[in-house]
């Protein structure tokens, strides 16, 4: 699955929470990309996210979407969750760009990120040696301790 949705949310909110304006660079090449094509530069837009810029904005899963005003008139903007190759504070400037990431088809029954049970590689494992607090109480040295003195001591009382 997809790792950017989840992290555009949470830089979103990050950016958000330290007073900064939130601003995206989108790939507008991208099939399913909606926005102004008149303010796209070299195949590329940024847009302003800041709740002062759009309105109804919705971060989900597969895409952005929200309304934004463009030279006066109000545009709705529909970003695949793909499209978007960076977010990051205008002052700041902290954020993150996205490295490109291939994703499957909706509803593919693509099987590269299958589970697979494996059993564990047990060959060169040995028994720890127990102590108990007991033993700590009788005085003796735990043995993974190994007499280090300089080392901060656990005792039980």
């Amino acid at each position: 699955m997809p790792q950017r949705p989840y992290l555009i949310r949470a830089l979103y909110e990050w950016i958000v929470d330290s007073n900064e304006i939130p601003y995206v660079l989108v790939d507008a090449t991208v099939e399913g990309v909606q926005v102004p094509q008149e303010h796209v530069a070299d195949g590329q837009i940024v847009l302003n996210l800041s709740s002062n810029a759009v309105r109804d904005l919705n971060l989900g899963n597969e895409y952005v979407m929200c309304s934004g005003r463009f030279s006066g008139r109000v545009f709705e903007l529909c970003l695949p969750v793909m499209s978007i190759k960076a977010i990051y504070g205008k002052d700041s400037g902290q954020g993150m760009v996205f490295p490109e990431e291939t994703f499957p088809p909706a509803g593919s029954d693509d099987n590269q990120y299958q589970v697979k049970d494996l059993e564990p590689d047990t060959s060169g494992v040995t028994a720890p040696e127990q102590f108990s607090a007991s033993d700590a109480a009788a005085g003796k040295q735990d043995p993974k301790d190994g007499g280090d003195d300089d080392k901060p001591k656990l005792r039980l009382v």
